[in-house]
């Protein structure tokens, strides 16, 4: 399957219609299960992934962060998967207490 890329508003990036939101990757997804679907969304054509400290920090034995490391890890294995894809984050959500 492919899709056709989109542009994200006025910048010059090039967007899959759908992004895919990574707030299960190491929480209700593990490692394993969130490269599948990470290799699947990108064979699929699509190029657009999202993610964000805060999730998962309200599950018990999280500290956020653990949808990043998932990705990171991801496109460690993936040489050259890092060019394939747009990745967004969002700023400004207060992350509380730590610990």
């Amino acid at each position: 399957m492919s899709t056709t890329l989109r542009p994200l508003g006025r910048s010059p990036l090039q967007v899959s219609p759908l992004c895919f939101g990574g707030n299960v990757f190491g929480w209700t997804a593990d490692e394993s299960t969130s490269f599948s679907l990470l290799d699947a969304w990108l064979d699929a054509g699509m190029n657009f992934v999202d993610t964000a400290d805060v999730y998962s920090r309200w599950a018990p034995g999280h500290s956020g962060g653990e949808s990043e490391s998932v990705i990171g890890d991801w496109l460690a294995a993936r040489p050259g998967a890092r060019q394939r894809i747009t990745l967004m984050t969002k700023v400004g959500m207060d992350m509380g207490d730590a610990g």
